[in-house]
């Protein structure tokens, strides 16, 4: 089970959270209509590929001319993504003020992120925002048909593939049962069925639509995990109680737009330019980059960052990437440690080329990869290979926890940050595959395979800390598993599916 896990892991790994939407929302778009055809859906196989030349031209070219206006670079994969969600949120229609409506829509959207904007970052979410302002004129109303019965054979698990990669199943399984919940109440107190009360926000509403593919969205969501299940709780109602104040009523988009307003107060707001200042070899196969903030960033230690890398994206990738932040917070400068072994991604390559001076884009904070609140918390932190770039901003952030670093390498040349590690004051042991010595400093575990045995061993009180495991997902399932056999409670994971 954990290797199948593993490889699924690594397998998503290989795409960006935008291509991995974008590819979904293809195949979905293919689907839909395939059951035209089959006459499963009933809108007219040119009326839905017109719908879609439209969605997809103009969500796409109204942002690269928007992009030169306002003198920045334009997102394809983003602008591409917005198309198809509109495309999934309008009703297929050669009517001409229905199809001015859903241009509206698209060319509002992709202004909603420039102009409903702070700091370089959009507020809303595009699609969401271009199908509400669109609405208030009386164009058009988005419909949001892709809650139809016929798609959900491939809906669900394009919205479960989506959710898992992004991790983001559990928010999405809150705001389901609230909002189910909510509209289940409504239909049962209006003598429906409890089967039909279930079947019906499922299959006809857009729940899990609008869950996986909307509220999801990464540059919306406050950065921790505990602000994103309360927000989706809060959406789940106002999402599902209905309600008329005259110029607007309940829908989709607008439980959406209050809940990134929401949001937006909780994090980290706007893009922040990072002056790249210089790198480092941290090991043969990892360099450590530094940059400044031309403005404070807030963040924990323990976070990631994503950056804008604009690059030739030969992998299909996007342009976007996550990086574990390794200096601590207040930090004069942010560094990251990245693994940079042959073979190179365009986006490590864009890095490595990187000359004192160049500017990057920080598009978003988050992550719940942090140590226990309460200092007093023994840990045992298990760092395997790139792994170790995490802990490294929770080891320098200071205090005197009790802290445990079991950290595995190939050798003790792949062992970074070494200096770092003997200033922390935590007690470090170094199983190194090949059998050298690690630095004196450091207790040697040997070269055997950490086993359950063996890491209680090595680790006698493992009941008693909290466990944090970071690195490839193969590595992190593997000691997961061996951590809860030796008898760890507590257990936290963060994996690196490589980019």
């Amino acid at each position: 089970m954990n290797t199948m896990k593993a490889r699924l892991d690594t397998w998503l790994g290989r795409f960006t959270m935008y291509r991995l939407i974008l590819w979904v929302l293809g195949i979905l778009v293919a689907y839909s209509l395939l059951l035209n055809v089959l006459g499963w859906l009933t809108f007219g196989l040119p009326q839905m590929l017109v719908h879609l030349v439209l969605c997809l031209a103009l969500s796409y070219g109204s942002s690269r001319l928007l992009a030169l206006l306002f003198r920045t670079k334009a997102h394809p994969d983003s602008s591409l993504i917005t198309g198809l969600l509109i495309y999934f949120l309008f009703w297929p229609t050669f009517v001409p003020t229905d199809m001015a409506g859903v241009a509206l829509a698209c060319v509002l959207a992709s202004a909603s992120k420039f102009a409903l904007a702070f700091r370089g970052r959009h507020i809303f979410n595009p699609a969401a925002a271009g199908a509400f302002l669109t609405g208030l004129t009386g164009l058009n109303i988005a419909t949001w048909w892709a809650a139809t019965p016929a798609m959900l054979w491939l809906l669900v698990p394009g919205v479960l593939a989506v959710l898992y990669r992004i991790r983001k199943l559990l928010m999405a399984g809150v705001f389901m049962v609230v909002a189910t919940g909510v509209v289940f109440a409504e239909l049962v107190s209006r003598s429906m069925t409890v089967g039909q009360a279930l079947w019906q926000p499922l299959a006809q509403r857009p729940l899990l639509f609008f869950a996986g593919f909307m509220l999801s969205e990464p540059l919306t969501l406050p950065p921790r995990r505990w602000q994103q299940l309360g927000l989706a709780a809060v959406v789940g109602i106002v999402f599902a109680v209905p309600y008329n104040l005259g110029f607007v009523a309940n829908s989709p988009e607008l439980a959406l737009l209050l809940g990134n307003l929401a949001a937006f107060f909780l994090g980290q707001r706007g893009r922040v330019e990072l002056v790249f200042k210089g790198s480092k070899p941290l090991t043969p196969g990892t360099t450590e980059f530094r940059f400044e903030p031309q403005r404070p960033v807030r963040y924990a230690a323990g976070q990631f960052m994503e950056l804008n890398l604009p690059h030739p994206d030969r992998n299909g990738k996007g342009m976007r990437r996550v990086f574990s932040i390794t200096s601590p917070p207040g930090a004069p400068e942010v560094t990251f440690g990245v693994g940079t072994g042959e073979p190179l991604s365009p986006a490590k390559k864009t890095l490595l080329g990187l000359q004192p001076g160049d500017t990057v884009g920080a598009t978003a904070v988050g992550g719940d990869f942090l140590l226990p609140r309460d200092p007093g918390a023994p840990v045992l932190l298990i760092a395997a290979g790139i792994g170790i770039t995490p802990f490294l901003s929770q080891l320098a952030s200071g205090g005197e926890r009790d802290t445990v670093v079991l950290y595995l390498a190939r050798s003790r040349a792949e062992l970074a940050a070494c200096e770092q590690l003997e200033k922390s004051g935590a007690r470090v042991v170094a199983r190194l595959a090949d059998g050298s010595a690690p630095p004196e400093f450091m207790d040697d575990a040997g070269t055997p395979r950490i086993d359950a045995r063996r890491l209680q061993e090595l680790v006698p009180d493992i009941r008693d800390r909290a466990v944090y495991i970071s690195g490839s997902p193969k590595n992190v399932q593997d000691l997961r598993a061996v951590a809860r056999a030796a008898g760890a409670r507590k257990i936290h994971v963060d994996s690196f599916a490589g980019y």
